[in-house]
């Protein structure tokens, strides 16, 4: 994770149907950098990175609870510096 940025992975609940067209609003949202659909207890999973957790709790609060098809979310902030990522 580059220094000076905060992380969270956001879990999703949407209604019945909507995945496909939640992911495609979470396309356009600054911050979002991966969203998946995945089977089991949540709907979408999704990767969110912003250079403060003030802009963080920004995105997640204004812009994807809000989205009109999302039910629910479990939001966990990624521990600074206790991360890796590989390609």
């Amino acid at each position: 994770m580059p220094e000076g940025s905060a992380t969270a992975i956001v879990l999703l609940n949407t209604d019945i149907g909507a995945e496909d067209e939640v992911l495609e609003q979470l396309s356009r949202i600054d911050g979002v950098v991966e969203a998946s659909a995945v089977y089991g207890v949540y709907d979408i999973v999704v990767k969110v990175r912003a250079r403060s957790i003030e802009e963080l709790k920004e995105i997640i609060t204004n812009r994807i609870r809000k989205l009109s098809k999302v039910r629910s979310t479990l939001t966990m902030i990624v521990v600074e510096g206790k991360s890796f990522e590989k390609r």
